[in-house]
């Protein structure tokens, strides 16, 4: 029972890790052919779909981390998922005005370049029981560059929505209401900007430290 569990849980991991990978490989395949054919303003418009649902799909990697199905800490997940979730749905989706900017080319890159790699890493690691040395030189490295690119993408593209949020009343809840409550969402992006500045360097670390502690083992080995 518990060797079927086991290859129950490594093919449907596999099958998740795939998917998704095929998700991003679209979203990179069509973020350059827009740039090479046309502009960096089009992009957005190029990539949505597949954009949106590759990285919805990744909620599920919460769910996997908090039923145990995977040994990544969901304290590690959750911020990094939930800020680009954020980007995704609560800045470009909602703020068109956003979607002409350069730097959602190098978002785009940055996290699709990013998500390439490391769902092929994981879906060769549950397919075959092992990754070769050079994709997990690649999981635990290219990080370094692509991390900070992303982020000042994230972090540039709330900064830019700021004006539109404040002036749209989009998702702001006012008094009187039944709830007695209220939530102005102008002021949630700027907390959500501040979070940002002891939490990138806190992640960075993170992940500077997973890469020492993964790369050294597999020195040894």
């Amino acid at each position: 029972m518990a060797g079927f569990l086991s290859l129950l849980r490594r093919s449907y991991l596999s099958l998740y890790n795939w998917i998704v990978f095929f998700g991003w490989v679209q979203v990179l395949y069509f973020a350059v052919k827009t740039l090479r054919e046309s502009s960096y303003e089009h992009v957005y418009d190029a990539v949505e779909k597949p954009l949106l649902l590759a990285q919805t799909a990744a909620v599920l990697e919460i769910i996997h981390g908090l039923t145990g199905l995977v040994r990544s800490p969901v304290s590690a997940t959750l911020p990094q998922i939930g800020s680009r979730l954020y980007v995704a749905w609560g800045v470009l989706y909602s703020f068109p005005e956003t979607r002409t900017h350069f730097l959602v080319s190098s978002l785009v890159i940055s996290w699709s370049l990013t998500e390439i790699i490391r769902y092929s890493f994981f879906g060769v690691k549950e397919t075959f029981g092992y990754a070769p040395s050079w994709l997990q030189w690649l999981r635990y490295s290219t990080f370094m560059l692509l991390y900070p690119t992303g982020i000042t993408s994230e972090v540039g593209l709330i900064y830019i929505a700021l004006p539109y949020i404040r002036n749209s009343e989009k998702y702001c809840v006012r008094m009187p209401n039944k709830w007695n409550f209220s939530f102005d969402y102008y002021y949630g992006a700027l907390l959500t900007l501040g979070i940002y500045v002891p939490g990138s360097p806190h992640m960075y670390n993170y992940m500077l430290g997973q890469r020492k502690k993964v790369l050294s083992r597999s020195k040894k080995d």
